[in-house]
């Protein structure tokens, strides 16, 4: 997720915590800065031959701002092209209904119903590029059945790519 412990994180924060505005097309920008922030430490790690697990990514930042409707998609992938190319996406798919019954729901930006479900259509569009691994997992399973299938989707997509070389997103 993001890092809100770095100065732009901070901003971040204080940007969906709703106590400062920031025009959309910067906030865009931020988040994807403090993607890019990480990337040394994300390559070195991966060089090291160690997996690196990212919650969200760029693919929620792409989504979230193009379900804003004044945002195409292609003009939202840009800053994050060249960023390290995930061997795996785990879109775990929950209704917004089932999403709002879960705890703390709606104490963010973005965190309407309305809202997340225009995210949630921006998500659709993005697993149609058949260059990524997407796989959907139902998350509304129990927390042991859902990390069962995810330990199970993680390993074999580990086995399959040990041996082939970092890509870049959207390069």
């Amino acid at each position: 997720p993001t890092d809100r412990t770095t100065e732009i994180g901070q901003l971040i924060s204080s940007y969906l915590m709703k106590e400062k505005n920031l025009e959309d097309h910067t906030i865009h920008l931020l988040f994807s800065a403090n993607r890019w922030e990480h990337v040394p430490m994300m390559k070195e790690k991966l060089h090291q031959g160690i997996t690196v697990v990212v919650d969200r990514y760029a693919f929620s930042g792409v989504a979230f701002t193009s379900a804003k409707g004044n945002f195409c998609l292609d003009w939202c992938k840009q800053p994050d092209a060249g960023l390290p190319k995930p061997d795996l996406i785990l879109f775990l798919q929950l209704s917004p209904e089932k999403a709002a019954e879960r705890g703390n729901f709606g104490h963010e930006r973005y965190e309407t119903s309305s809202f997340q479900e225009k995210v949630l259509q921006s998500f659709y569009c993005l697993m149609e590029d058949k260059t990524l691994n997407w796989k959907t997992v139902d998350a509304s399973k129990s927390i042991e059945d859902l990390h069962r299938e995810i330990k199970s989707i993680a390993e074999e997509t580990m086995h399959e790519v040990q041996n082939k070389p970092l890509g870049e997103l959207w390069k």
